[in-house]
């Protein structure tokens, strides 16, 4: 179940980090938030910390658009729902 929910979670992120009419900058932070979950010999509890952190890192740049802003905030509520599990 808790895999499930991180799988989620990185098939979101390399979606963003794929879509083009994302800024540069907020898909490398993306796809910093992906290698965090990525990382095999790191806790969960860590690992999806450091991702929240990069997410609301960009997530609070005025430049982008408020549907990828409103991607960032879902799949950030999918990680917290990790960490309660």
């Amino acid at each position: 179940m808790l895999m499930d929910i991180i799988e989620g979670v990185i098939h979101a992120l390399a979606e963003l980090a794929d879509d083009t009419s994302v800024p540069k900058n907020v898909r490398e932070k993306v796809n910093a938030a992906r290698g965090f979950l990525g990382e095999k010999d790191t806790e969960l509890s860590i690992k999806v910390n450091k991702a929240l952190a990069e997410l609301e890192e960009v997530s609070e740049d005025i430049n982008i658009q408020t549907y990828t802003r409103t991607q960032l905030w879902n799949i950030a509520s999918m990680l917290e729902k990790a960490l309660l599990k």
